[in-house]
């Protein structure tokens, strides 16, 4: 890929940089009711099964638009107007979902963590002991606001203890991240085709216990949110209800047929990481801080605290980042001013250094002399 403003590399969470195969793909038109279509649609959702380790328990529901569509669409398809919902919360997607059952009436609770630090288990726990109205936990696997990893196995065994249903927004972290149905005991994730598994934005699914779903006709407050009568629809027909994203589908396609080649899970996790390393050192030897310690920290996307330094500014930087071919990431924490720079997308050891030495030749034209942030 030509490397120019208007072609750069990614650094974000989703949409990203994808492959020249992935692009290629989408330069044939299809059919939606084509039987190339409907059986490259049929093998989409069972790879994306299968990938969870989830076949004989789930099923998988595509839906077009963004990831908050497919989130708010499983939210009220599986939460019946009698439920009621705790959400744990330590960034912007877990609001999100307060937001959604706001809008729709659900009733809800929450626990909420500062940016920087994960539910704790022990309130997580007695939250559920002490109310037996709450019947579904919902939670978020990686946290983009500052690219925290939350301990979603200790979760969902301590939901599924209170036998409560679990509910996890996978979205900056499925396919990089192993989350295998017969260890993690969750009844829906969610996630969308531009984030780990690198294809393009347009297409949502969610992976729903097959007998928890079976439960839920006439749960969903929209029609074209309804994930119960989607099934039930791809069930009869493996059709989609209403236009398909074809194009996307055809580019997921491709991409996850990339996951596989590199190794799946396992192989794409190991990518992700390596990218996430070399940046954070790259990074810290420049003088920035991140936000989160090692332990917490996702090999999705890298919060950086704002650096001290009077020279610094941000659209400043920004903007001569991206004249060099990198796009970052604009802060969203509460906490502390910041800024991200993501590791996942069609993206290797290369591209971290290259854009390493971009940052590095940058601020000193800026005449930023270390990227420490002010004492606290």
């Amino acid at each position: 890929m030509t490397l120019t403003p208007n072609n750069p590399r990614l650094l974000t969470p989703g949409p990203l940089t994808t492959s020249h195969e992935t692009k290629e793909a989408m330069l044939h038109d299809w059919g939606s009711r084509d039987q190339n279509f409907i059986d490259m649609n049929r093998q989409v959702r069972d790879r994306l099964l299968a990938i969870a380790n989830a076949s004989d328990t789930h099923v998988c529901v595509p839906l077009q638009g963004s990831g908050t569509f497919v989130v708010e669409a499983a939210i009220c398809t599986l939460i019946p107007s009698d439920g009621k919902a705790l959400i744990l919360i330590n960034g912007a997607y877990g609001r999100r979902m307060v937001k959604i059952l706001e809008y729709v009436g659900r009733s809800y609770v929450i626990l909420e963590t500062p940016e920087d630090q994960p539910p704790s288990i022990d309130v997580l726990d007695q939250t559920l002991m002490d109310d037996p109205e709450i019947s579904h936990v919902l939670t978020v696997h990686c946290e983009t606001t500052s690219g925290i990893l939350n301990p979603v196995e200790e979760i969902a065994r301590t939901v599924k203890a209170h036998d409560r249903f679990m509910i996890i927004d996978a979205m900056s972290a499925f396919g990089a991240i192993a989350l295998d149905a017969a260890k993690i005991p969750f009844d829906a994730l969610m996630a969308s085709s531009n984030k780990c598994l690198e294809g393009v934005p347009g297409m949502g699914f969610a992976l729903i216990r097959e007998s928890v779903l079976a439960e839920c006709e006439g749960n969903a407050h929209s029609l074209s949110l309804d994930l119960y009568d989607q099934w039930q629809a791809m069930e009869i027909n493996s059709q989609w209800r209403f236009t398909p994203p074809t194009h996307v589908i055809a580019a997921f396609d491709a991409a996850m047929k990339q996951f596989e080649a590199e190794g799946g899970v396992v192989g794409r996790h190991k990518r992700y990481s390596r990218n996430c390393r070399i940046l954070i050192d790259g990074m810290r030897e420049l003088g920035f801080k991140t936000l989160l310690s090692d332990n917490l920290q996702a090999p999705i996307i890298v919060t950086f605290k704002m650096p001290a330094d009077p020279a610094f500014d941000f659209e400043v930087f920004y903007n001569h980042v991206k004249e060099s071919g990198y796009v970052l990431y604009p802060g969203k924490l509460t906490v502390a001013p910041s800024f991200r720079i993501g590791c996942i997308g069609h993206l290797d050891a290369e591209d971290m250094y290259a854009a390493l030495a971009a940052i590095r030749k940058i601020l000193a034209d800026m005449g930023v002399k270390n990227g420490a942030p002010a004492a606290t």
